[in-house]
Parts: C-alpha cells; structure tokens; sequence
C-alpha cells in the first residue's frame, strides 16, 4: 500500500474501531463508502524526533478496544539523558522504537537504545510530516503513529562491529582522496611552472619522477643533470627528460609543493597507521573474509571493504536482489501509463558501489574467470561498457550473498553451467531469436526489403 495514500486515510474525516480475532483494526471511512483496515502492528510503540541538543520522545499506547493514548516527553541528548530515556521507555514497557535518520545524531542514541530495545532507523522520506502541522512534538508522534500500523520501512543498520569497521574503512577511503587532491595540487604546481614531468614519466610520484622533483626543489631553474637520478628501466630518453625540465619555479611554489609532500608523507603514515588498525578490527571475520577472497577480482582489502557494508549476517536480507537493490546495482522502478521513464541505477550504495566497479574491471580482465569475461562481453555488445560493468558488479554480489548465506566458497561451476551446448538441439522460432540477440547481433527484416 502506498504510504502516501496510508497517510490520507490515517486522517479520514470518520475513524470507526473494530476487533477481528483478537487484533485491533484500524477502519476509516472515506468519501463514496470506500474502506481500508489498517492494522496494528505494534501497540507499545515509541517515535522520536531527534536534533543535536534534545530528543522529543512519544509513546503510542493502544488499547485492546484500539483506542491510542499518546505520551510524549523531552529528553536531553547528554548520556545521562539518554539512561533515562531507556529507563522511561522500560518502565512503559516499551520495545519497541522508530526514529528519523538525522545526519550523525541518531547514532549515539542508537548505540545506547539498541541493547534494550529493537530499534529502527527510518530514512527522513518515508516519515516525512505534512505541511503545516509540523511541530517537534507532532513530529515525534506522527513517526509513532505510522510505525505502529508497520508502514516505516526500516533502514539496514549492521552489528555494532561492523559499524565500527564501517567507519574505520570509510575513513580510510577519505585518507586515500585527500591523497589524490594532494597529488592533484602538486602537479598544478609543476604545470605552472611549466615542468612538464608528466610528459617524460608515466607515473609523476614514481621513484624517478620524485627525485627529479626533489633536485628541482634545490634547483628551482633546472639546471642540473638529471642523469644520476633516473632509473635504468625509465624509456625515455634523457635529453627528452632534460628538455622537460627545463622551467622556473618560484618561491612561493616551491614553498607550496614542499608542503604538499609534507602532508602527502604524513597521509601516507596515517593510513598505514589506520591498515593496522582496520586488520586488528576485521579478525573476527577472517574466515568470512577468506571465503569473500574467492569471488573473481576481491582482494583482502576489498572483501573487508565490503564486509563492513553489508556485514556477515545475509539473513537480514530475503533475496539476494534485495541485497543488490540495496547496492543500488539495478535499475530504478520509474514507470508510468505502460511506459518506463528511466532504468537508471539508484544513487544507493555510495561506497560500495564503486568498490564494486572496481572489482568488476579487474574481473573482466583476468583470464583465469573466462564465465565472467564472456557475460560481460555478450552484454556489451548489446547495451555498451558502463551498463555490462554494472550487470557484472551485480553478477559479483549476488555471488557475495550465496556465499556468506551457504559458508561456501567461489564456484565457477554455476555460471559455466550455462555455456554449455543444450542437449536439447531442437528450439523455437522465439528461442532462436533471443538467443541470436543475446549474443549481440542484429536481426534484418529481410522480407520486408
């Protein structure tokens, strides 16, 4: 049922209460005799609505005659504030609570409330309040009152261990950009300079590259032999390498690139600090991490990644397509009078989906998974590189999921399966067609020529 639609007929003009098998429903009455029974999850349920320096607490209590009593109360957002919210809630005989997701507030709240009580964090859109009857304590209340009916769907929200990597292995992922702007910066400087390192070297910050950025440093006008500090491996020529340096740097660039280098080393430090950091956290998972390993193109570092997205529990999932729309790795539902507007991806799964692509674009590579290179080549053909990698992110995840659900590792045997010629040689004139179309070609009407 649509939740917009839900809201309306919470608020009918005529609300009728009847009792059918000992459950108390919910009838409202609308215009042209239509009816809708609504019925009653949680009938102890609290709502909150939480801001940075206060929460605003509201308990639904419904009778057996299906009669709501509401009791709303204000609490502080200090930790002894919050032991008193869980102890008001335990004497109210309440377990059961609904909050709004804001920004990073609702987490130490999460944190203290989820060892008494089962709490779901609700995504700000599917709570949102109507229009001018907003206060904080209708808020608190209107979250209470469609989460008592089961209307609030709630958000993923992992063990609290693997949370704690979550953040660990986000905060790493930041350390790694601030380490890309920084190069980014330090190459600005040299391209204003007009010390076209990038053209001689194919990697800027290689050992070579950042010797001879080091002489420069010393000698802002190049003038030096550069012979000494280039690696034997490095193919191009020397006088090239000498005629690209030949630039000025002034002093407040050379003062800037001596700072970015400060700040790149100091990065570096700081995420080999956090790597030892994020292994210790990620042991208790070893063997979920090894079986992980085995999917085509994840490597330790990624199985952690993604183990500390979606956990190790695959129950908290029906289907591994719920996993995967959770991943915003399949197209939107976007359809209307028998039309699709859009099969766009969703904007879901901001860190692991492009962890996802990047484990798909080594797959695609690797000759040692020939099931997941052919998949990716028959889908390319027919609907171009970015959708086929996005199949295949979706390909790597559904393989995820079996194998965290059955403890079992990687097994190629399932897709290639599929590869094999049909023992049935006899097909249909439909069969034939999409057959012909899945492998990428193009069917003419020649009859009509």
């Amino acid at each position: 049922m649509c939740r917009t639609r839900a809201r309306k007929l919470i608020f009918a003009k005529t609300q009728l209460v009847l009792t059918q098998s000992g459950q108390s429903l919910s009838v409202s009455t609308l215009t042209g005799g239509v009816t809708l029974a609504l019925k009653i999850i949680f009938p102890c349920c609290c709502g909150m609505d939480i801001h940075k320096t206060f929460i605003i607490a509201c308990i639904a209590t419904t009778d057996s005659n299906g009669v709501t009593a509401y009791q709303s109360k204000r609490f502080s957002t200090f930790t002894g504030e919050l032991r008193k919210l869980a102890a008001w809630l335990a004497g109210s005989n309440c377990r059961d609570v609904c909050m709004e997701s804001t920004g990073k507030y609702w987490i130490p709240v999460f944190n203290l409330l989820e060892q008494s009580c089962k709490v779901v964090l609700a995504h700000p859109k599917y709570v949102k309040s109507i229009r001018g009857q907003k206060t904080d304590k209708k808020d608190a209340q209107w979250i209470a009152e469609i989460f008592k009916y089961g209307l609030v769907s709630p958000s993923f929200i992992p063990p609290f261990d693997i949370r704690q990597l979550r953040d660990l292995n986000r905060y790493n992922a930041k350390l790694t950009s601030f380490t890309t702007g920084e190069k980014n910066r330090a190459q600005n400087c040299l391209t204003v300079s007009n010390v076209q390192i990038d053209q001689v070297f194919s990697d800027v910050f290689g050992k070579s590259a950042s010797a001879v950025t080091k002489q420069l440093l010393e000698h802002p006008n190049g003038d030096f032999d550069v012979s000494p500090f280039i690696d034997r491996r490095v193919k191009t020529p020397l006088s090239e390498i000498q005629k690209a340096i030949d630039g000025y740097i002034c002093f407040q660039q050379a003062e800037k690139l001596r700072l970015i280098q400060q700040h790149m080393d100091l990065l570096k430090t700081c995420k080999a600090s956090l790597e030892n950091l994020i292994d210790k956290c990620s042991s208790q998972f070893q063997p979920q991490i090894e079986l992980v390993m085995t999917v085509p193109g994840i490597q330790r570092p990624s199985a952690i990644s993604i183990i500390s997205e979606i956990g190790v529990d695959m129950s908290v999932f029906p289907t591994a397509k719920h996993l995967c729309s959770w991943a915003g790795v399949v197209p939107q539902n976007d359809q209307s009078a028998g039309k699709k507007k859009t099969t766009r991806i969703s904007r879901a799964g901001a860190y692991i989906k492009p962890l996802l692509v990047q484990c798909s674009l080594a797959a695609i590579k690797s000759n040692k998974h020939p099931e997941i290179h052919r998949r990716y080549t028959a889908l390319k053909k027919r609907r171009g590189h970015k959708k086929a990698l996005i199949a295949i992110c979706r390909m790597l995840l559904t393989a995820i999921y079996a194998i965290l659900k059955k403890a079992e590792p990687y097994d190629p045997s399932h897709y290639q399966a599929f590869d094999l010629p049909p023992s049935q040689r006899t097909i249909t004139t439909e069969q034939a067609i999409r057959l012909v179309r899945r492998l990428g070609y193009t069917i003419l009407n020649t009859q009509a020529s």
